[in-house]
C-alpha cells in the first residue's frame, strides 16, 4: 500500500492555520484590544512542517501587520505549551510594549497507522492524543484598566531528565509521525519532579507542594498519579489537568492552556479570591520528548 503522508500533508498545511485561528480570534476577542496591536506571534504545532510556515499563514488569515515578528516552532512535543510561554515571556520582557500572540494548533492526522506486535506505543499514542488549538495574548506591561491580566510568569526553566534517553521519541516517516514510549516514562518523571521544585520555590521559602496550584501537562494518568503520589498532593491539586484529561484527551503543546483557563474559569465560579483556586504561587509543567521538562513558576491575579 503507498505512503498517505503526502495526502495527511496537504490537510495539515491547510488546516492547522486555520484551526490556530479559531482559537487567535477567541484570545484576541477576549483581550480587548484591535489586532493591528500584536507586535509578535509564537505558533507551535507538532503537526506537519511546511515552508513558508503555519506562522505565516495565520498571519494572512488574521490579517495582522506584515512586521509582525514570528517565531514558529516544529515538532517540540508536549512540553512545548511551557516552551511558548518561555518564548513569549522573554520576547515581551526585552521589546517594551511587545504584545505577544501565542498559537499552539495540534491536528493529529499525521500519527494515524496501523499497529504491530513490536510498537504497541504507536496505538497507545493515537488512542490518548486529540486535536484542538488554543491561544493567549501575552504582556509584560499590561495597560490598567483595559488589559486584564489572568497569570503572571514569576520565572522559566527546561530540563533535559538525566538517565532519560530515548525515553519518548517521534519520528517522522513516510507512514506518518511514529512515537515511541517506554513503560518507565512516569517513573522518571515523579522521580526528578521534586527536584526541580526545589529549584524553582527556593528563593520564594516554599516547599508545601500542596499550597500551589498546578497546571500539569496531562501526558497520562499513569504520570499524573505517580506526581501525585511522589509529592503526596491533594487529590484536589490535579483536578483541572486531571478534568481537561477526561474531556479532551492529551491535546500536546496546546493542553497546559486548556488547563489554564479551566482553573481560572473554575476559580471565578466558586467565587475563589485569585485566578489560582484563592492561591498566591503556582507552577505549570510540561513534559515531552528528549525526556524534556519545562517548568513556569505563576503567580495569580486577584478576580
Amino acid at each position: 500500500m503507498a505512503s498517505s503522508l503526502d495526502a495527511r500533508q496537504d490537510i495539515l498545511v491547510e488546516e492547522v492555520p486555520k484551526l490556530g485561528r479559531e482559537a487567535a480570534l477567541k484570545a484576541i476577542g477576549e483581550w480587548g484590544r484591535p489586532k493591528s496591536d500584536i507586535t509578535h506571534l509564537v505558533f507551535c504545532s507538532t503537526s506537519g512542517v511546511d515552508m513558508p510556515g503555519a506562522d505565516y499563514q495565520l498571519i494572512r488569515l488574521l490579517g495582522l501587520r506584515p512586521t509582525v515578528k514570528r517565531v514558529m516552532l516544529y515538532h517540540q512535543g508536549c512540553f512545548a505549551g511551557g516552551t511558548v510561554l518561555r518564548v513569549a515571556k522573554d520576547l515581551a520582557e526585552n521589546n517594551r510594549g511587545a504584545r505577544v500572540l501565542i498559537v499552539c494548533s495540534e491536528i493529529t492526522v499525521v500519527t494515524f497507522r496501523g499497529t504491530d506486535d513490536v510498537h504497541m506505543d504507536n496505538l497507545v499514542g493515537q488512542a490518548l492524543f486529540a486535536d484542538r488549538a488554543a491561544a493567549v495574548v501575552f504582556s509584560a506591561d499590561p495597560l490598567p484598566g483595559i488589559e486584564k491580566p489572568l497569570f503572571e510568569m514569576a520565572s522559566t526553566a527546561q530540563y533535559i531528565l538525566p538517565a532519560s534517553e530515548g525515553a519518548i521519541e517521534g519520528h517522522l516517516r513516510e507512514v506518518g509521525l511514529t512515537f515511541h514510549l517506554l513503560n518507565e516514562v512516569p517513573a522518571i518523571i515523579s522521580k526528578n519532579i521534586e527536584g526541580s521544585l526545589e529549584k524553582a520555590f527556593d528563593q520564594l521559602g516554599i516547599s508545601d507542594w500542596n499550597s500551589l496550584f498546578w497546571i500539569a501537562h496531562p501526558g497520562g494518568p499513569a504520570i499524573l498519579d505517580q506526581i501525585e503520589a511522589r509529592l503526596q498532593l491533594k487529590p484536589e491539586k490535579l483536578r483541572a489537568t486531571r478534568h481537561v484529561l477526561s474531556e479532551y484527551g492529551n491535546m500536546s503543546s496546546a493542553c497546559v492552556l486548556f488547563i489554564l483557563d479551566e482553573m481560572r474559569k473554575w476559580s471565578a465560579d466558586n467565587k475563589w479570591a485569585t485566578t489560582g483556586e484563592g492561591l498566591k504561587w503556582g507552577v505549570l509543567y510540561g513534559f515531552g520528548p528528549g525526556l524534556t521538562m519545562e517548568s513556569v513558576v505563576l503567580h495569580s491575579v486577584p478576580l
